[in-house]
């Protein structure tokens, strides 16, 4: 059976985790991603002697496997398996390598064997067999590398988190500077001036139609040597990465001058203070500052910005990330961005929310430079993006919705009112060439002004529902059946409040609406099926999500009142919890349907069967389609068992009391109810007792044959399913998983969105109706009521 996805890159975290003991995650990542580096280039490339990267004899993962348990074992991995390896490829270095014969960060004598066989054991994982996985995108291998770094990121604390950029954003970059519209091929130049572990590089080669050529440098020799690895982790192995500080002493040239490349992406770090140190901005000799002027000593990210452009061709796109500081502050800064945005470099800037960044909490934006287009820019595309996001933990996450709606607006140059908008230049000029995203789009909220005219004189203000008018549009009766006129410009509710839900519900034009998003779901959720049952093994789960997300999307916009990038997260979200691990196994096995044991091990090391579950076809699908009247004669029994406990408890606290017939019981069971009874005499002052104790008793008895008849039927019910499962068809596979599994889930998540809209309307018109429910006179005439009734009591009370 294979491992699902998510399961893989969990356990596998949750193992690496447990091993790490006291070490920071920021050095102990280095040991974790080593060991996944070395077992994916032998399961890869070991045997093969043309192969991109060469395993030398003995210098293997199943090499390394031998080495658990030996007292010298970080030494000989040192000496047996990496230098070896280092000295067989140009591209590898000793020093990327971290020392496995630490003491100070992996324990000695009997703490280090211990540490480093459990962590190659975690590594012999059957499921991560990387031999057959072809690293282009779609594997298993650099989504766990991934996984791996973003929780690693997350460990390693404010300073040390820099080594890597959330790859949300990164998605964005490689989309908006253009690389997937341009035609590529290994020609094509990507350059990241501050890499990191290059996963920002990565992406955007993920983005391109071809295979292309990637650059990077960074200054962190450890970090440096995770990107190499990175790279040929990817498919990469022919990248070039550089270690070295790039504004000091920048490692790619063409002969005294800087190389040019076609795109170049950076996150540097934030406001460098320490930019300047090997850099003569004066006299400097890749001539980066002449033109647009020398940033200030203390603050490097124009710096960073100048380097970018100046390592760009005339037709060269970039972007960088930098905070937002760079949009407004002054000085120096302010005349660099003066001649920035009269260069016509400047091509957009999206502003993203805080706490996205694993090294800080501060807000940054996206710069997004193009030189092609230069000359006939006149004006910048703008996006405040700082409202869309969701809490991650301790920090902020940006939704699938949130990267497509910045993507599309951004490429196509849609304007969205508080959201994004093309600026002119003029207007930028006016400003002082200030770039502070406010300064252009109010994204905030319209204010909910009070009406005095309204809290005097009673009725709703018709200026208050046009917020509503996208409601009205597609139900104009709806709104004439909910109000009345009052007097010109206010209106009265014609329904009471209580009333209000069901009648926006149960009106003919709000029914049309929802039977007509449900046909338009329909109409998708068909062609789906059919294309979804095509699926074969080998197919690419993330091309599958692609088109069918893409698919999703492109049928939802433009449909009035249904926000479509919301039901976009509705399959991406499914897509995350679900619909992966399953469209991975059938990528792997096909359309099975495979039931297995769950086995668990208690404290004691005995394994104990808890039963079995299938992954691809839960237990619950199989028994809804081919056990409905087992299942509805369980349920039927379940609701009878109910009413019976509940009958029991409300006797129970009827006859609860000091002088009830339970009162004295200090735990009410059938033996203290059955020794009451023996206790009491027939007849006599007893029998209203006994008759109590009696009917607890039949009733328990009643609940507990029940309970038995409801245990059985459902054990009955789980052998049938079981057997049901080696029965099933592919084809019946597939309609339970496609129709009845993926696509009746997505159904119930896209009409909560109609359930959404209806709460909004039925909330908004209620909030309106009580705030100007009692005008202002009418509650001073009823304060003065009652004032007068409280002066008349206490008068009678003798108080003047």
């Amino acid at each position: 059976m294979a491992l699902k996805k998510s399961e893989l890159y969990s356990s596998l975290w949750a193992s690496c985790d447990e091993l790490r003991g006291g070490m920071d995650a920021s050095q102990y990542k280095d040991y974790v991603l080593v060991l996944l580096f070395i077992k994916y280039i032998s399961d890869k490339y070991a045997g093969k002697p043309f192969a991109a990267i060469k395993i030398p004899a003995g210098a293997s993962f199943a090499d390394m496997v031998k080495l658990k348990g030996k007292k010298d074992i970080g030494d000989q991995i040192n000496k047996t398996i990496i230098a070896p390896l280092a000295a067989a490829n140009s591209q590898l270095s000793q020093a990327d390598f971290p020392d496995f014969n630490d003491p100070n960060k992996l324990g000695s004598g009997k703490d280090m064997v211990d540490r480093l066989t459990n962590l190659i054991g975690i590594f012999e994982n059957p499921a991560l067999d990387f031999s057959r996985n072809r690293a282009d995108g779609d594997d298993i291998l650099g989504d766990a590398y991934e996984f791996l770094m973003r929780h690693f990121a997350t460990e390693s604390g404010k300073s040390k988190g820099q080594f890597y950029t959330p790859a949300e954003v990164s998605r964005i970059m490689a989309r908006v500077i253009g690389i997937g519209q341009t035609e590529t091929s290994p020609d094509t130049t990507v350059l990241d001036p501050t890499c990191g572990s290059s996963s920002l590089l990565l992406k955007v080669a993920d983005e391109a139609r071809t295979p292309v050529s990637l650059y990077g440098q960074e200054k962190d020799s450890a970090t440096s040597g995770l990107a190499r690895m990175n790279m040929i982790l990817h498919d990469y192995p022919t990248a070039e990465i550089k270690q070295g500080n790039t504004l000091a002493n920048p490692l790619f040239k063409d002969g005294d001058g800087l190389k040019l490349f076609d795109f170049v992406v950076a996150n540097p770090p934030f406001s460098d203070k320490r930019w300047s140190n090997g850099v003569d901005p004066e006299n400097d000799p890749y001539d980066r500052f002449s033109h647009f002027g020398v940033p200030p000593g203390k603050q490097g990210d124009y710096a960073y910005l100048l380097h970018i452009i100046r390592s760009l061709k005339s037709t060269g796109k970039g972007a960088c990330i930098l905070p937002h500081g760079v949009l407004f502050r002054g000085n120096a800064e302010a005349a660099i961005r003066q001649k920035l945005i009269r260069s016509g470099y400047l091509k957009g800037i999206i502003g993203l929310p805080a706490n996205l960044f694993y090294g800080t909490g501060i807000p940054a934006c996206i710069l997004v430079l193009d030189k092609e287009h230069a000359a006939a820019r006149k004006g910048i595309f703008m996006i405040d993006a700082s409202a869309g996001f969701q809490k991650d933990g301790n920090k902020n996450r940006l939704r699938s919705r949130d990267i497509h709606k910045i993507v599309d607006a951004f490429t196509k140059g849609v304007e969205i009112d508080g959201y994004s908008r093309m600026v002119p230049v003029a207007e930028i000029e006016k400003n002082d060439f200030n770039l502070n995203l406010p300064r252009y789009i109010d994204n905030r909220e319209a204010e909910d002004t009070q009406d005095i005219e309204a809290h005097l004189q009673g009725g709703i203000p018709e200026a208050d529902l046009e917020g509503l008018a996208e409601t009205w549009a597609v139900c104009p009766g709806l709104r004439k059946s909910l109000f009345k006129a009052n007097r010109p410009g206010y209106l009265d509710l014609t329904v009471e409040t209580g009333a209000l839900k069901e009648t926006i519900h149960g009106h003919p034009e709000f029914a049309a609406f929802v039977e007509g998003t449900e046909k338009h779901f329909a109409t998708w959720r068909d062609a789906m099926a059919k294309s979804l049952r095509q699926l074969e093994p080998a197919c690419q789960p993330k091309q599958v999500i692609h088109d069918l997300s893409e698919g999703l999307l492109a049928h939802y916009l433009g449909q009035l009142l249904l926000d479509a990038y919301a039901v976009y997260q509705h399959l991406m979200d499914y897509w995350a919890e679900t619909m992966q691990d399953d469209v991975y196994l059938i990528a792997a096995d096909g359309w099975k349907a495979e039931t297995y044991r769950i086995l668990v091990e208690d404290k004691k090391g005995k394994t104990k069967d808890k039963g079995w579950t299938c992954d691809l076809v839960p237990k619950s699908l199989v028994v809804a389609r081919y056990f409905a009247q087992e299942l509805d004669d369980i349920e039927s029994a379940t609701a009878d068992l109910e009413a019976l406990v509940s009958a029991q408890t409300e006797l129970e606290e009827e006859h609860g009391g000091e002088e009830g017939a339970f009162g004295e019981f200090e735990k009410i069971n059938a033996a203290a109810v059955k020794a009451r009874l023996k206790e009491l005499k027939a007849g006599g002052d007893d029998a209203d007792e006994r008759a109590v104790l009696k009917e607890w008793l039949d009733l328990s008895e009643e609940i507990s044959s029940l309970k038995k008849v409801i245990k059985d039927a459902e054990a009955k019910l789980d052998a049938a399913a079981y057997a049901q499962y080696p029965k099933l068809t592919e084809g019946e596979v597939k309609t339970l998983v496609v129709e009845d599994k993926w696509l009746a889930t997505l159904g119930t998540a896209i009409h909560g969105e109609i359930d959404r809209i209806e709460q909004a309307l039925t909330g908004r018109v209620k909030e309106l109706a009580d705030r100007y429910a009692t005008p202002m006179p009418a509650m001073t005439d009823r304060v003065a009521e009652l004032e007068a009734k409280v002066a008349a009591h206490l008068e009678r009370m003798g108080f003047a």
